[in-house]
């Protein structure tokens, strides 16, 4: 057993890849997956779980010189329910939250999926995006407190046209692997020590 234990911190040592899970959330139609799919453009390979009523996206990213396997977690529809699974945040390292900037209802319900994503991940850091952009720039001129509210890093994008996509995936990996890193999360620990 002690053999054992002694392979996996040589693993660790010799640069094993870092794995970080980023969820969605957001209304049924917010643009969640098309986010997704226009930041991986080509190199996208989602996976269906459909017993989880998910869709997996990898992706492999460089942070700070070492390799990361990134995890984007996307609902697959589940959230018509106006909630999650607690199995979609289990070990969740942040969250990209995201509304319509065109529907006004998809804003107003971002606090019930922040209020449910601090249930089940108390600490993780937390993105907030107002989507669809393109349709008209001139909401970039609004102010959006919700994020302000929280003290939550905010975001004007457009999966269509892809305006500020890159860097927010970007920046939600770097606060992905940062968290994973310096957590003082428990469970995560614990977990981590089991694999």
């Amino acid at each position: 057993r002690e053999e054992a234990r002694d392979g996996a911190r040589d693993e660790v040592a010799a640069g094993a890849e870092e794995t970080v899970k980023i969820i969605c959330l957001g209304d049924s139609a917010v643009g969640k997956s098309k986010l997704l799919e226009r930041f991986l453009l080509d190199g996208f390979r989602p996976q269906q779980l459909s017993t989880f009523a998910l869709t997996l996206y990898q992706h492999r990213a460089r942070v700070g010189g070492q390799e990361v396997r990134v995890d984007f977690w996307d609902t697959a529809g589940q959230e018509r329910f106006q909630s999650m699974h607690a199995s979609y945040y289990h070990q969740a390292h942040a969250c990209i939250m995201v509304f319509d900037v065109q529907r006004k209802v998809t804003y107003k319900n971002l606090n019930s999926w922040y209020r449910e994503l601090r249930e089940f991940r108390p600490e993780i850091p937390c993105i907030v995006v107002a989507n669809k952009i393109d349709a008209d720039m001139k909401v970039t001129q609004k102010s959006f407190n919700f994020a302000r509210k929280f003290s939550l890093p905010f975001y004007f994008v457009s999966a269509a046209d892809g305006t500020n996509v890159v860097k927010l995936f970007n920046d939600a990996i770097r606060l992905a692997v940062a968290y994973k890193q310096h957590s003082g999360d428990f469970m995560d620990q614990v977990l981590q020590e089991l694999e």
